[in-house]
């Protein structure tokens, strides 16, 4: 009886903490969204009248689209070469022994424990004298982050991939490329969907970084967002409320179209049953 009570009060406890956190969640963005649309809204539960006109306004200040192209075009960017560099990588720790590999392992996770300030200001004043404030200097800063990430999620799928595989396509007479064209890529795409799809909302979120380095041509949602809500004034908190409602949409929109065709938590159970067999 006292361990069924204990059961129930943990499952209890576990359900007021997980409803706590959804309610703040819901709350949090539905203040923000029903903020982009009100009037006026000062102390009251609801705003005293609602419109469309910030938005209006938003599009009048800013390029909306050109910002989410931007957006769109760095993180898909830093996703395909974070994963042309991340899975030779990974496929080299997954797979080879060799000496200094636990250092090399650490040092590769440094730039994702470390905050991203302590190595982002050199940085960021190295690649804008070579580049300038550019959208090119905003790319290669990201990838700083996300390669090391990339790594993280792809080396457990190499490693859950069975190495007799691969001998079994070398004694068939296969070369090294046709053996990862026909055995280890397919067998690794559901890992690649993966860290693809985590790189790009990784990416998407990121600040710091991208905010050293861009121009006015090379904004995201984001730093637009920083800009507007830390200037002068000059901007009504519903407009920045509603650029930071399409950053959200934005962002979801994109979560949303990956899942349709990447479930990690399945890949996974589908590598390991079939390595089972």
């Amino acid at each position: 009886m006292v361990k069924n009570s204990g059961g129930i009060a943990g499952k209890i406890f576990l359900g007021v903490v997980l409803g706590f956190f959804i309610l703040s969640l819901f709350g949090l963005v539905g203040t923000v969204l029903v903020d982009s649309f009100g009037s006026q809204w000062f102390n009251s539960w609801l705003p005293d009248g609602f419109t469309t006109r910030w938005y209006q306004n938003l599009f009048q200040v800013h390029d909306v689209v050109s910002l989410i192209e931007n957006t769109l075009f760095i993180a898909l960017t830093v996703t395909a070469v974070a994963l042309v560099i991340g899975f030779p990588a990974a496929y080299v720790l997954a797979r080879k022994q060799f000496r200094f590999k636990a250092a090399l392992t650490a040092l590769y996770l440094v730039p994702m424990l470390v905050p991203p300030l302590a190595y982002g200001v050199p940085l960021a004043t190295l690649l804008i004298r070579l580049f300038g404030q550019s959208m090119t200097s905003v790319i290669i800063i990201n990838l700083v982050p996300v390669v090391p990430f990339v790594i993280l999620i792809l080396q457990p799928f190499i490693e859950q991939v069975d190495v007799s595989l691969e001998n079994a396509s070398a004694m068939l007479g296969a070369n090294r490329l046709q053996t990862f064209g026909r055995v280890v890529l397919p067998l690794m795409l559901p890992g690649l969907l993966t860290a693809g799809m985590l790189a790009v909302v990784r990416t998407i979120a990121m600040f710091d970084l991208t905010f050293f380095t861009a121009d006015a041509n090379s904004q995201t949602l984001l730093t637009t967002i920083f800009g507007d809500a830390y200037a002068s004034g000059s901007t009504p908190n519903q407009v920045i409320d509603g650029l930071a409602v399409i950053y959200m949409l934005t962002t979801m929109a994109v979560l949303g179209i990956a899942l349709i065709f990447v479930k990690p938590t399945q890949f996974v159970v589908r590598v390991k049953t079939a390595n089972n067999q």
